[in-house]
């Protein structure tokens, strides 16, 4: 699958510490390895890191991943303050090579004027490697694994292509090839054929479009998304609200 293919998770303010954000990513990362045999070891950038690895091996324990989120506190650029409000960020990935899959966490953000929580995961741009993981099962477990550890309202896989056909608003669900959604937005309504609605826990609904890829270089894969799209604006999951109070 070409284009630039990519899964986004998001959510409003909540305010976490960098141990519970560790706590999540532990959990996030344990289930991710269950889905592709490159999931198993992360690396992180700093100096001094052995030549011969893509970076310093990040250990799945709490203690490696709050040292981490610390690390990547946002600050002042004149004095360097810490800007608590604004969380945590970490960046990691699994080779060194353009097969290497990259996440990109910026979670414990309360600040209703910050860019918001994320998990950005980018797949491989080429290789074996990219198909694989550029599967529905693949993607689903992936999907799953953040849904259950992040709790975000919403995520989807998809390509940028794809979104900037889809999309109407700046600030709105985003729907893609394989989306989910929380049950905090609203009840997902009765979807045509072939989409298949699965539960994650009690958190939400998995909405696989397709058991084949969707592409934006396809017209009809376009207006079935955009179909779905306009389905689940009707039932009022679409529009996002604006940040509110912050979630504890």
């Amino acid at each position: 699958m070409r284009g630039d293919f990519y899964i986004g998770a998001y959510w409003g303010p909540r305010k976490e510490t960098a141990l519970e954000c560790a706590r999540r990513a532990e959990l996030f990362f344990h289930m991710l390895a269950r889905y592709d045999p490159t999931f198993t070891q992360w690396y992180r950038r700093g100096r001094g890191a052995p030549r011969e690895l893509p970076g310093h091996p990040v250990r799945q324990v709490v203690e490696e991943w709050e040292q981490l989120f610390l690390r990547g506190m946002n600050r002042t650029d004149a004095t360097r303050k810490v800007m608590e409000d604004l969380g945590f960020r970490a960046d990691v990935w699994n080779a060194k090579t353009s097969e290497r899959t990259r996440i990109e966490l910026h979670c414990g953000e309360y600040s209703p004027f910050g860019p918001g929580n994320t998990c950005l995961f980018h797949p491989p741009h080429e290789g074996p490697t990219r198909e694989r993981i550029l599967s529905a099962p693949v993607l689903a477990g992936v999907l799953t694994s953040i849904a259950t550890a992040w709790d975000p309202d919403f995520a989807m896989a998809s390509s940028s292509e794809m979104v900037d056909l889809i999309q109407k608003r700046k600030r709105e669900v985003r729907v893609g090839w394989l989306t989910y959604l929380s049950r905090r937005l609203g009840t997902v309504p009765p979807l045509p054929a072939p989409v298949r609605i699965e539960p994650v826990g009690t958190l939400g609904w998995l909405l696989i479009l397709s058991p084949e890829p969707m592409t934006a270089s396809n017209p009809e894969h376009v207006a079935f998304t955009a179909r779905i799209r306009e389905l689940l604006d009707r039932a009022g999951l679409i529009e996002r609200p604006e940040p509110g109070p912050v979630r504890e």
